[in-house]
């Protein structure tokens, strides 16, 4: 397939929600290259955590963070995220952002596991998200220095022997082109539609880390994946979230019986961090003794949380009056592309921010409402590191060998590998287990690999049983039931240098 050429003069930041348009905002002029409309930012029912309470501090804040990450968070990345929560918020705010209020006038703050105190701002009670992207879409939309070019998916990387000189991507009607630019800035997101049952769109599916791996750049904590605990069953994918402010207000979870079953879990039972809730929903589901949220106690529901009433009511349930069958799903990735707060890879010209990133401000085990704030906080770092760089642009790249004669058309092989991901790389983990997924992924190598979206599947799921089988513990969302318990020797990260491909 014929390959156009587009010089751009200036960095191409690729994904457009809340990580990829705050870089965005903060660089001079860029491209941005997003798949559809929005980005996956809008999806997020939960709020931003921030220290902006009377009672609260960003220490405090902190301090929270690396208790919840397993005790492998970097310690400097997660007081830098912690202390921009205040300035974040009021940016947003500056930007025309509308959160909730209390009765003074003031932010409106709630709870949710893991954090010692109300610290959760939110946006319509479920719909932060929404909000986030609405007020950084609009001011992207305003500032003549954005260029955003929609409905362009990233197919690989382009690099020489120095580093990253640009992304080859497609258009909707499979036109390819190579966009060179000084410097490449990913913010695709996350990866959970490797899983069979997740909460994220389908245009999350990993493409960024496949992307970085195949030139070379260096991964981080791959096998931290984080499960949410309430999604909600209703038969669809994605599936549809039961945002954690529910159990922060009051929310419990019950069995077949209406039996409470976390108190044997944890002390903080509902509000236990989200691996402890979500392998015992998992473990409740696998002995067949039922999982439901009761949120029967929150008062003005569908005025607190219309996100949820809508989803509940689409399902022919009312929260009011009924139990919410529950099922965790995969939600966040706590591992990516090695980058510290500047976002720089271990490949000159090529930066990373968000949910594709590594700064290890997440460990183990994201703490609730971390992943908005990453990206405000993070993504103004990114920019200005990008806009300081020097020595980037002027050089063309090529790509993957092959990849080009590679169908865009999405397998059938993809939903075998997103069963097998939730079966044997899911909640709880075994050696194995592991084997026989990585197994099974070599099969079906071959097929997966003669498309691009196949190949992306083969190379994630392929990156993360590998990393998975590498950590034989248990930490945070990486669960092994043949080693139970965390080995104080495995206390650190999981560092990954791949070998990059040969170029066309």
């Amino acid at each position: 397939m014929s390959v156009e050429r587009v010089e751009l003069s200036d960095p191409v930041v690729v994904g457009s929600g809340v990580a990829g348009l705050s870089v965005a905002l903060g660089l001079p002029k860029s491209t941005v290259l997003t798949v559809g409309s929005l980005g996956s930012t809008g999806w997020a029912q939960g709020g931003i955590a921030a220290a902006v309470g009377d009672d609260d501090t960003a220490e405090l804040h902190a301090s929270d963070t690396m208790t919840v990450s397993g005790g492998i968070a970097v310690q400097r990345a997660v007081d830098v995220l912690t202390a921009g929560g205040s300035r974040a918020i009021e940016r947003l705010i500056e930007l025309g952002a509308q959160f909730d209020l209390d009765d003074r006038g003031a932010l409106k703050l709630g709870r949710e596991a893991g954090h010692q105190r109300r610290r959760i701002v939110h946006a319509d009670g479920d719909a932060t998200g929404a909000e986030v992207q609405r007020t950084l879409s609009a001011a992207a939309d305003a500032n003549d220095s954005v260029d955003v070019l929609e409905g362009w998916r990233m197919i690989d990387l382009l690099r020489d022997a120095e580093g990253v000189t640009g992304v080859l991507a497609a258009d909707g009607d499979g036109r390819l082109v190579a966009f060179d630019a000084p410097a490449v800035i990913l913010a695709t997101g996350g990866i959970g539609q490797i899983y069979r049952h997740t909460t994220n769109p389908k245009v999350v599916t990993g493409d960024g880390l496949a992307a970085a791996s195949r030139v070379g750049a260096r991964l981080a904590d791959l096998e931290f994946v984080q499960f949410h605990p309430t999604g909600l069953m209703a038969g669809l994918d994605p599936m549809p979230l039961l945002t954690e402010a529910l159990r922060g207000e009051g929310a419990t979870l019950v069995d077949n019986h209406g039996r409470r079953f976390m108190l044997q879990h944890h002390p903080d039972a509902e509000l236990a961090p989200r691996d402890v809730v979500a392998r015992a929903i998992f473990w409740q589901h696998d002995k067949r003794a039922g999982a439901f949220l009761d949120a029967r106690n929150i008062d003005e529901f569908p005025t607190r949380f219309p996100t949820v009433f809508a989803h509940a009511q689409d399902a022919d349930l009312d929260p009011r009056v009924d139990l919410l069958p529950v099922s965790p799903a995969a939600h966040y990735f706590m591992g990516g592309i090695d980058a510290g707060s500047s976002g720089r890879s271990s490949v000159s010209g090529l930066w990373a921010v968000g949910e594709t990133a590594s700064t290890g401000v997440h460990g183990a085990n994201r703490l609730a409402s971390n992943s908005l704030l990453e990206g405000l906080v993070f993504g103004a770092l990114v920019a200005d590191d990008v806009h300081h760089a020097e020595g980037l642009g002027g050089r063309i790249g090529s790509w993957t060998a092959g990849i080009t004669e590679c169908s865009l058309e999405q397998p059938e092989e993809i939903a075998t590998v997103r069963q097998l991901m939730w079966d044997r790389v899911g909640l709880v983990r075994t050696g194995s287990g592991l084997w026989d997924a990585h197994n099974r992924l070599i099969q079906l190598g071959s097929a997966l690999v003669a498309s691009v979206p196949g190949r992306v599947a083969f190379e994630v799921a392929s990156l993360i049983t590998t990393a998975a089988l590498r950590r034989s513990e248990s930490r945070g969302g990486h669960y092994r039931a043949d080693y139970p318990e965390p080995d104080p020797f495995q206390a650190n990260r999981n560092l990954v240098e791949p070998i990059p491909r040969k170029t066309e």
